[in-house]
């Protein structure tokens, strides 16, 4: 069978964060009722194109998924169950906010349904700057979710943190680094604080975005991540992404390879074959048409568009790209389409092209929207 992967999106937060300008909205009780129906209703009919289909991995994002309470996630369990074809080994995560999940039951209730892998977002382990994103936790509260995941079971937990956060002091953002290694999670996402118009923080901070000091710090905790984690047993396999032997996030990698993937509720992107789509964003349509109003932004990808989406986004792994499946996928030779580009790239040393791979070296990665951009 084909494999496939969904994405459900859960668009409710306790409170926005200061940050944040992803779909979301307050998690009243009606809300929540009229949302979860439509979304029920989408993730059943959607599967009738799909029966063909082997789920590798299920995500749940948003938003906070873990303000979902276990009769309302049983709910949406129950459905998925029914409609796809899961594989044995399927692996399927959700979004945790500390100050949402607190006790061991309920992430036993987790393992219940059939999670098997937590994202948990901290964000930082110095309270001052999770007070400054908007962050409805503290650090303690963080410790109090994961110790209650490990007690629960959880083996395969990643955890979230952001650097380049205003006023922010390396020796800070070393010592979260230091604190998170200490917990030995199995995958930590670090990324830097991208300050996007629309968001509180862009009318507060927008100054710092052509700021020199302030990227010469980012530059810095940039580095400081990649030495520190290394130095602590984590394989750096995507550019923002560090894992445990083992604990790649196979629903990431989906997004990297160009792998199909279905989205399922508000706001909600998709890619099957050469075709991307995306639900619509307004919460009142959506609910209306039973989670299946009609598609957004529906675009038929061309030869051209899928080649470069397949360099810029297989280039983001540290692996690269296999240069016997781009022939076996788009029938030409990547050197024949990019040979230019990958002899510019060797020749400034920001790429490497060896055998079957074609991967960033260190520098590429330090660069890489550089490199993109050749593609």
């Amino acid at each position: 069978m084909k494999e496939l992967s969904l994405y459900i999106h859960i668009p409710f937060c306790v409170k926005k964060c200061l940050y944040c300008d992803f779909l979301s909205a307050p998690a009243t009780k009606a809300a929540r009722e009229q949302y979860l129906l439509a979304l029920g209703y989408e993730i059943e009919a959607r599967s009738e194109d799909y029966k063909d289909r082997e789920v590798i991995s299920i995500f749940f994002g948003g938003g906070t998924p873990s303000i979902l309470t276990i009769e309302e996630l049983t709910r949406l369990f129950t459905k998925i169950k029914s409609s796809y074809n899961l594989a044995k080994n399927c692996e399927i995560s959700i979004e945790v906010n500390p100050g949402t999940v607190w006790d061991k039951s309920t992430f036993e209730a987790y393992r219940n349904l059939g999670i098997n892998r937590l994202s948990i977002g901290l964000q930082s382990a110095v309270d001052k700057e999770l007070k400054l994103l908007g962050r409805i936790h503290t650090y303690k509260d963080f410790k109090v979710t994961f110790e209650a995941a490990r007690a629960a079971g959880f083996d395969d937990i990643n955890v979230d943190l952001i650097s380049a956060i205003p006023g922010q002091k390396k020796e800070d953002y070393l010592y979260t680094l230091n604190e998170v290694c200490a917990l030995n999670p199995e995958h930590i996402s670090a990324y830097s604080l991208i300050i996007e118009p629309g968001t509180a923080f862009y009318e507060d901070y927008r100054y710092l975005i052509t700021d020199e000091d302030h990227e010469e710090l980012d530059r810095e905790l940039y580095v400081l991540t990649k030495e520190v984690l290394a130095e602590n047993g984590y394989h750096r396999y995507e550019i923002s992404n560090y894992s445990k032997e083992g604990h790649e996030c196979r629903h990431n990698k989906v997004y990297w390879r160009r792998g199909d993937y279905l989205g399922l509720g508000l706001g909600a992107a998709s890619l099957i074959g050469n075709k991307r789509f995306k639900n619509t964003s307004e919460f009142v349509m959506y609910n209306e048409a039973g989670g299946v109003a009609e598609y957004m932004d529906e675009e038929t990808l061309s030869k051209s568009d899928e080649m470069q989406e397949f360099m810029i986004l297989g280039l983001r792994l540290t692996e690269g790209v296999s240069k016997k499946y781009f022939a076996k996928y788009f029938g030409k030779d990547l050197e024949e389409v990019y040979g230019k580009v990958l002899e510019k790239g060797v020749n400034e040393g920001l790429l490497v092209s060896e055998g079957d791979k074609v991967y960033l070296t260190d520098r590429g990665l330090d660069v890489s929207n550089y490199v993109f951009a050749q593609f």
